[in-house]
């Protein structure tokens, strides 16, 4: 009778372990396929945002002008801009400006949104796996975008020499000002997310802790403000174009949860709860 019992016990370990080993199996394996699918859907994202000005329309050359005529007159403010903002920096708290500087900053900005991308992938939450890698994907366009600029128009910060001096092609840090870097990466990361609610306290909140390092760079003499206010202009656009792009292929399964509406509805002698969905 032992011995029928300790069998019966380790038959019950036995079929325990594999069964555990099995659900572990299941779940690595969900994870890669959703880690393949995801790096797809990423690399379609960026591409798209690179081949659609070629299929630009009318509405988008508004669009486009639009960011050229308020990125010029900031550009015609800068000189006048920039002692004011220097001005309110000397007595912005350190902490808010310490957290402009990490926020923006892109490790940990990379860090932030592979938590984001990361639990969405692990808890198989469709939603939040669409924010990381509309996250990811837009960082990576305005990216490119901002490095390339950078480079090309080789402007001067406000801590190495004049608003309308600028050395294309420099190697030097201080002439890698327009557009400011820490902006795009800051605000791209707080649009996507914004963009994931309805309610506008909410939105509003996420914007605010966005807009924290764009002002810090202004605060900290690191960027005229026409380099800011483009930086933001760009990572709102892109972030839009993804997400549209995204959406209308369905590559994730975002749609909002129908809710049933209840009422009571009595005829003769009878009495009746409707719901509509």
């Amino acid at each position: 009778m032992k011995k029928i019992t300790i069998l019966f016990l380790l038959s019950l370990a036995s079929l325990n372990l594999f069964s555990q080993t099995d659900s572990t199996t299941t779940k690595t394996g969900r994870v890669w396929k959703h880690l393949k699918y995801d790096a797809g859907i990423t690399l379609k994202s960026v591409g798209h945002s690179f081949t659609q000005p070629l299929k630009w329309k009318s509405d988008d050359f508004i669009t486009a002008g639009g960011i050229l005529a308020g990125t010029t007159l900031l550009y015609l403010s800068d000189e006048q801009a920039n002692p004011v903002f220097i001005k309110q920096g000397s007595g912005a708290p350190k902490i808010v400006k310490d957290f402009g500087w990490y926020f923006g900053s892109p490790q940990n900005f990379f860090m932030v949104s592979t938590g984001i991308y990361g639990f969405g992938l692990l808890t198989d939450n469709e939603k939040v796996r669409h924010t990381g890698i509309l996250i990811f994907s837009s960082a990576i366009t305005t990216g490119l975008i901002q490095s390339i600029s950078k480079t090309v128009v080789g402007r001067a910060r406000p801590n190495s020499g004049d608003y309308n001096e600028f050395e294309p092609f420099s190697n030097k840090p201080g002439f890698h000002s327009f557009p400011s870097g820490h902006s795009v990466l800051s605000f791209t990361m707080a649009h996507a997310i914004a963009k994931q609610f309805d309610n506008f306290w909410v939105k509003a909140g996420i914007y605010a802790v966005g807009s924290i390092a764009p002002i810090s760079r202004l605060w900290e003499n690191a960027h005229w403000l026409s380099d800011v206010g483009l930086g933001m202009a760009i990572s709102v656009v892109v972030v839009d174009g993804i997400e549209n792009f995204m959406t209308k292929n369905n590559f994730y399964n975002t749609a909002k949860p129908k809710t049933i509406s209840w009422r009571i509805s009595a005829g003769a002698g009878t009495i009746g709860l409707t719901g509509t969905f």
